[in-house]
């Protein structure tokens, strides 16, 4: 899907091309915020760096690519969520997802996660969704409970981020979960 509505004031666009500049703006003004939990911040140096990882997604073919979706909030750009390393025979993916600091607090990124995994179980047909955050990430572990997500475990030394491995909070929606959330609604 190349564009999801959630609101009046927020939308998931497909990542393009044409946005590296803009993305690579946000990155560095943001850069000693988002480095804190995102290990590809430093080696974001210069907008070729963004307009090679969008070609590098854009490369792989539409049925095996993983959907990257950028972030409006009232027409601005406010960050990026996406589906990442989706195993399609076995009916799972993981969101990934980073927002600048001036648009945290405002529900955007629980909205988009909400309206992703809705997307997932509705449209694409998988069974599991899962979310992994870096113990001491209290803002994204948050979006997780907030939407009812389960927490399985850690995850020990799942991720390299200054030279240094962080466990990681692993946390999973069932299909069958939000089937009886719908019906409850």
């Amino acid at each position: 899907m190349e564009y999801l509505r959630i609101d009046d004031h927020l939308q998931l666009e497909r990542i393009k091309l044409s946005y590296a500049e803009i993305i690579f703006e946000a990155i560095n003004k943001n850069r000693t915020f988002l480095k804190k939990w995102l290990p590809f911040v430093d080696q974001t140096r210069k907008v070729s760096d963004t307009e090679d990882f969008i070609k590098s997604v854009l490369n792989i073919p539409l049925t095996k690519r993983d959907e990257i979706y950028s972030i409006w909030y009232k027409g601005e750009f406010a960050g990026l969520i996406a589906y990442k390393e989706t195993d399609h025979l076995n009916c799972k993916t993981e969101l990934g997802y980073w927002l600048i600091e001036s648009f945290q607090g405002k529900g955007i990124m629980t909205k988009s996660v909400s309206k992703l995994v809705d997307f997932a179980f509705r449209n694409l047909n998988l069974n599991r969704v899962q979310i992994k955050v870096a113990v001491g990430n209290e803002k994204s572990s948050a979006i997780a409970k907030r939407l009812n997500f389960q927490f399985e475990g850690i995850e020990r030394d799942g991720e390299k981020h200054h030279n240094k491995f962080l466990n990681l909070e692993v946390y999973s929606f069932l299909k069958k979960e939000w089937i009886e959330m719908i019906a409850k609604a």
